[in-house]
């Protein structure tokens, strides 16, 4: 409703805004007292309102009759000058002091006078821990709903970065953590430290400021957010939606390492890794020296011996295949071979020569046989062969009609042959059988 108040007199002073300046001009210029009062009317318009912000200063002088305190915004460099009842902070149900988180209930008053603006408060509430955390439970669940948890949205975290950039309070325990434990893991990491506060309402400015520079530093691969434990009140600037923010945009990775283990500020969830603790993190962003070099040993060590392993089984593989009758003695299938055809020639022989064995004694009983009933075997019993010589040819004489009285013959006996000439002639009464025609003829047919 305050608001509503404030927009209606903002429309109406534009039209006289608009009058008044044209007035105004450098032959008719204003005197400092017109502007003065016409810049406290037009905050006087703007009535009452309620104010969130941080405690950064109380001045509360015993016997006065007003309180100053400072009153800064949470997430941006900006403050304003807070006016009150001193009994006003005694009566607080939560004692007020610096870095108290408070809304505040009052109107703003120009003082022409000095020409300064301060917000003179009539009530100021704590912001107490249950509100804190409801707030940013809000805040988490709106972030997540845009995505900014999305874990397809962490960049990965370099193995072996050369330069950390480390954001932490001054002389810190965190700072010394991860300095510490970095360098004792490997020597050779550089860090490029930016001291902030982490508390209080500096804390969310500075710490934005040193983050956009990290970012932009050429060499540096990996940003930490480190910070020791604390109350959740000390926590809040690192669940701050402006710091969560420029942590998704960053384009160099993040880690976040706030806290000890239960503590789970919205940095967490948006960093691109969580630490438990700034000595987690040195752990998980620089590798063990000496654990590398004892991997790096037991690696070796692996594949020497599998490179061993690998020459003994090709070893035992060749000694097997060596083992073995073809290799072991090349020859002996051919000595085999050899035997094998000698057997074969040996068998063949015996073959042919039984064959050719056989068939000479088949021959020879023919020889014998065709001996026996052969001419030669005629004669050679006494039998002869009578042939009619004509000239030079000679015919077997078969009848006395064969050879008259006269008839030059060849008689062939079993030794030789006889000259002979007929004669005469003399018929049987009973003719030579045939077979001894037969005989004669063959006789014949053999000369």
């Amino acid at each position: 409703m305050s608001e509503s108040r404030a927009d209606a007199p903002v429309a109406g002073g534009r039209a006289a805004g608009d009058s008044a300046r044209s007035a105004n001009s450098a032959e008719q210029p204003w005197p400092v007292r017109s502007i003065a009062m016409k810049v406290a009317q037009w905050i006087d318009r703007l009535g009452s309102v309620w104010v969130e912000g941080q405690i950064t200063q109380i001045n509360a002088r015993p016997g006065t009759r007003t309180a100053f305190l400072v009153l800064r915004d949470t997430a941006a460099d900006m403050s304003l000058t807070v006016t009150c009842d001193p009994q006003l902070l005694r009566a607080a149900a939560v004692p007020l002091q610096e870095g108290s988180r408070v809304v505040v209930y009052g109107k703003l008053t120009y003082f022409t006078g000095r020409g300064t603006l301060s917000l003179r408060v009539t009530e100021i509430r704590p912001v107490g821990i249950g509100e804190l955390l409801a707030r940013i439970e809000r805040l988490k669940a709106l972030l997540s709903a845009e995505g900014l948890f999305d874990p397809r949205l962490k960049r990965p975290i370099p193995f072996l970065p050369k330069v950390i950039g480390l954001i932490t309070g001054r002389a810190s325990a965190a700072e010394h953590d991860v300095v510490t434990v970095a360098q004792q893991r490997w020597p050779a990491v550089r860090f490029e430290i930016r001291n902030t506060a982490v508390q209080g309402a500096n804390a969310v400015p500075q710490m934005l400021d040193a983050l956009a520079e990290l970012d932009e530093h050429p060499e540096v691969e990996v940003i930490v957010l480190a910070r020791g434990g604390g109350s959740v009140e000390d926590l809040l600037p690192f669940s701050d939606e402006t710091l969560c923010r420029a942590i998704v945009s960053a384009t160099t990775p993040i880690v976040s390492a706030v806290g000890h283990e239960p503590d789970n500020p919205l940095s967490d969830y948006v960093a691109d890794l969580r630490a438990a603790t700034p000595t987690d993190a040195a752990k998980r962003l620089v590798p063990d020296a000496a654990a590398e070099l004892a991997g790096v040993r037991e690696l070796r060590a692996r594949s020497a011996a599998a490179l061993r392993g690998w020459v003994d089984r090709e070893a035992h593989a060749l000694r097997q295949l060596r083992s073995r009758p073809v290799l072991a003695e090349p020859l002996r299938l051919l000595e085999q071979r050899h035997d094998e055809i000698e057997r074969q020639r040996n068998s063949a022989r015996r073959a042919i020569e039984h064959t050719l064995t056989a068939e000479a004694t088949t021959t020879r009983h023919l020889r014998e046989k065709l001996t026996a009933v052969g001419p030669a075997a005629t004669l050679a019993r006494g039998y002869a062969v009578v042939q009619r010589v004509t000239g030079t040819e000679r015919h077997v004489v078969r009848t006395v009609a064969d050879s008259p009285p006269g008839t030059q013959l060849r008689i062939r006996v079993a030794d030789g042959a006889v000259t002979a000439a007929a004669l005469g002639s003399q018929a049987l009464a009973n003719p030579i059988p045939d077979t001894d025609d037969q005989e004669n003829r063959s006789s014949h047919d053999g000369e």
